[in-house]
C-alpha cells in the first residue's frame, strides 16, 4: 500500500502540473492585459514597480488640484482684471471730459458734466459688483453679497430709514465750511475800525480747527501805503484719552493736519505690548497708558480729532493754539497800484491768493477805491476784501468743501466706530465741530470685508505646495475711493456753460483730476490692475510648470502600469505555444505504458 502524494514518480508529475497551472493563469494575467491595456488590476500585481506608481498617483493627484485652483483662480483674476481695466476707462474718460471742458477744447460742456459723472458713476459700481459662480469678487472675504450699494442709494441715501447719502454729507460741509450769512467768509472774521482792517481765524477752537480758510500770509507792496501787521496761529494740541481700556483688535481712526494744511486720517489697532507693527499702537497696563502709547504712535503728528468705538471711546480734548490774524493800515503814502495780498489756506493742502489794489475807482474786479481819507479807504478795502473772499469761498473753498466731504463718505466704514464723520451744531445751527455719524445717521456705501491691511490677501489661490498666489480686491481699496469721490462730487454738482461759472468750474475741475489720475508715486487703480496682471502671470505660468511636471509622472505610470498591445500580444502567442506544446507532452506521457515503451 502507498501513499499518493509520495508515490514513486508523483513529484515530477506534480510539478509539471504545476507549471501547466502557472502557463494558465500566465494566459489569463496576458488576456486582460490586452483587453484592459494595464499591466494589473492590483497594485500587488504591479510587484516592485507599485511603490513608484503609489508615489507618483499621489503626486498626480495633488498637481490635478493645484491645476483646478488655477483655472478657477485664472477665471476669478480675469473679471477682476477686466473690472479694474473698466473703472480706470471711465475715471480716465472724466478726467479728459473734465480737460475738454475747462479748456474748451472739446466737445464737451460743463452743463453736461453732473449727467456724464452719474453715468460713469453707475458703470463704476457695476464695475466693483463683478461676480463669479454666485461669488462676489471685491468685497475680500464677504463674497455673498454684493460689495457696494446703488448709485442711487450713494447719491441720496435711504431717506425711509434715516439715512444720508453723499449729496446730504457734501451740503453740510459746504455750509460749515462757508458760513452763514452774505457775504460768505470762508468762517474768517471781518472787521475794520477806523484806517484799519482786519482779518483773523475764527476765535472758537472747534471752528478753526476744523472748518473754513486759514490765513496762511499777507504782504503789502507799499508799506508806507498799506501796512501789514501779520499774526500767525499755533494750532492747538489735542491730549487723547479712552474711556476704557482698550482691547486687541481695537481700532482708532485719528484725523490729523499734515504740514502743508491738507488733513488725513490715520488709523491705528490697538495690539499686546510687543506684538505690535506699523499701523499699531500698544495697549498700557490701563488706559492713561494706553492713550500715550496711541500719542506716541502718532509721531507728534498734530491732531485735530479722534473717533473709535465706545469702548473704548477714543476722545481728544483740545486746548490752546491762537489764531491767526492780519490787519492792513491805509497809510497817508498810499497811492493807485498799490496793492495787498493775503494767502488763505483750504484744508485740502492748496492755498489761494486774494489780491487787492488801490485805485481812483473800484469798478475793475480787485480793486478798492481811494477815499478821502484813509478810513474812507478803509472801508473800501474791507467792501473789497469781502466780495474777494465770497468769490473765493463759493468756488476754491466750495470746491475743497465737496472734494473732502465725499472723501470722508468713502472712507467710511462699517468697522465699530470708523462711521463718516458728520458736523456738529450748536443749539443755533452753527458748525462748531465734527462728530462720528451721531445715531447712525449715514448710509454705509462699502458692504464688504474692510478688517484685512491686504486687500489682495483675502483671497489666494495655492498653486503649488508652497507657492499661492494673492488675488483679492476690495472695492474700498484707495484708489477706488478717490475714482467715486470725483465721480459723486460732478454728479451732485451743476455748473453752467456762463462765463461767470467759469471760475469756480476750474476750481471744482483742478481739484477731481488729481483723484482721477493721481500723480506719480500715488496709488492709482492702473496700479491695482498691474498687481492683478502680475498674479494672473504667475497661476499662469504656475499652471504651465504643474502641466508640465504632471505629464512627466503619468508617462512614468504609464511605464509601470500600462502595456502595449503588441507586446501582449507577441508574450501571449508564445504562451499559447508554450501551453500547447505542453498539454501535447502530458497527454503523451499519461497514455504510457510499460508494453508501449517496449
Amino acid at each position: 500500500m502507498t501513499i499518493a502524494p509520495f508515490a514513486a514518480g508523483t513529484a515530477a508529475a506534480d510539478l509539471n502540473t504545476q507549471r501547466l497551472v502557472a502557463m494558465k493563469a500566465s494566459l489569463g494575467t496576458i488576456s486582460n492585459q490586452i483587453g484592459s491595456g494595464r499591466t494589473a488590476d492590483t497594485y500587488g500585481g504591479l510587484g516592485t514597480g507599485r511603490t513608484q506608481s503609489l508615489a507618483a498617483h499621489a503626486q498626480i493627484s495633488a498637481l490635478d488640484s493645484y491645476i483646478a485652483a488655477a483655472g478657477t483662480g485664472a477665471t476669478r483674476v480675469s473679471l477682476a482684471s477686466a473690472s479694474v481695466q473698466q473703472i480706470a476707462t471711465l475715471g480716465s474718460n472724466t478726467w479728459s471730459s473734465l480737460v475738454s471742458a475747462r479748456t474748451g477744447t472739446g466737445t464737451t460742456a460743463r452743463s453736461t458734466m453732473q449727467q456724464i459723472a452719474a453715468g460713469q458713476l453707475g458703470g463704476t459700481l457695476d464695475a466693483l459688483n463683478q461676480s463669479t459662480g454666485g461669488q462676489y469678487i471685491m468685497g475680500g472675504r464677504v463674497t455673498d453679497r454684493a460689495p457696494v450699494e446703488s448709485a442711487a442709494r450713494i447719491l441720496d441715501g435711504d431717506p425711509a430709514a434715516g439715512l444720508d447719502g453723499v449729496r446730504q454729507v457734501i451740503a453740510e460741509r459746504q455750509a460749515a465750511d462757508l458760513g452763514t450769512g452774505s457775504p460768505k467768509t470762508g468762517r474768517l472774521d471781518l472787521s475794520g475800525s477806523g484806517a484799519s482792517v482786519s482779518l483773523s481765524e475764527s476765535q472758537s477752537l472747534g471752528v478753526r480747527t476744523n472748518f473754513g480758510f486759514t490765513i496762511a500770509g499777507a504782504v503789502s507792496s507799499n508799506p508806507a501805503g498799506l501796512s501789514v501787521a501779520l499774526q500767525p496761529g499755533a494750532p492747538a494740541s489735542a491730549t487723547l484719552s479712552f474711556a476704557s481700556q482698550p482691547k486687541d483688535g481695537d481700532i482708532v481712526r485719528v484725523s490729523v493736519r499734515n504740514a502743508d494744511g491738507s488733513e488725513a486720517f490715520v488709523d491705528l489697532t490697538a495690539r499686546a505690548a510687543g506684538s505690535g507693527g506699523e499701523g499699531t499702537f500698544a495697549i498700557g497696563a490701563d488706559a492713561a497708558a494706553s492713550a500715550q502709547n496711541l500719542t506716541a504712535a502718532l509721531a507728534g503728528r498734530t491732531v485735530t480729532g479722534v473717533q473709535s468705538a465706545s469702548p473704548p471711546g477714543a476722545t481728544a480734548a483740545l486746548s490752546g493754539g491762537n489764531p491767526a490774524s492780519a490787519t492792513v493800515t491805509v497809510g497817508a503814502g498810499l497811492k493807485a497800484g498799490d496793492s495787498v495780498q493775503i494767502t488763505l489756506g483750504l484744508r485740502d493742502g492748496t492755498s489761494r491768493t486774494l489780491t487787492l489794489k488801490a485805485a481812483a475807482d473800484d469798478k475793475a474786479a480787485g480793486t478798492f477805491a481811494i477815499g478821502a481819507s484813509p478810513a474812507d479807504t478803509a472801508k473800501n478795502l474791507q467792501a473789497a476784501l469781502a466780495t474777494a473772499l465770497d468769490a473765493s469761498a463759493r468756488t476754491d473753498l466750495a470746491a475743497s468743501s465737496a472734494t473732502r466731504a465725499a472723501g470722508d463718505f468713502f472712507a467710511g466704514s462699517s468697522s465699530p466706530g470708523l462711521s463718516p464723520r458728520r458736523v456738529a451744531t450748536d443749539t443755533a445751527g452753527n458748525a462748531t465741530a465734527y462728530v462720528a455719524d451721531p445715531s447712525g445717521r449715514t448710509l454705509i456705501w462699502y458692504k464688504g470685508d474692510d478688517t484685512s491691511a491686504d486687500p489682495r490677501g483675502t483671497a489666494t489661490v495655492p498653486v503649488s505646495r508652497d507657492q499661492s498666489v494673492a488675488i483679492g480686491v476690495q472695492a474700498n481699496e484707495a484708489p477706488f475711493r478717490k475714482t467715486l469721490s470725483g465721480l459723486a462730487v460732478l454728479a451732485t454738482t451743476s455748473f453752467d456753460d456762463t462765463d461767470a461759472d467759469g471760475r469756480r468750474f476750474d476750481a471744482y475741475s483742478g481739484r477731481l483730476q488729481t483723484l482721477f489720475k493721481p500723480g506719480d508715486g500715488q496709488p492709482s487703480v492702473e496700479g491695482i490692475g498691474s498687481e492683478l496682471s502680475l498674479a494672473s502671470a504667475q497661476i499662469a505660468t504656475q499652471k504651465s510648470q504643474n502641466t508640465a511636471t504632471k505629464a512627466v509622472l503619468q508617462k512614468t505610470v504609464d511605464g509601470v502600469e500600462s502595456v502595449t498591445t503588441e507586446e501582449a500580444a507577441a508574450k501571449l502567442l508564445t504562451l499559447q505555444t508554450q501551453l500547447q506544446a505542453s498539454y501535447q507532452a502530458t497527454s503523451m506521457l499519461s497514455k504510457l505504458t510499460l508494453t508501449s515503451y517496449l
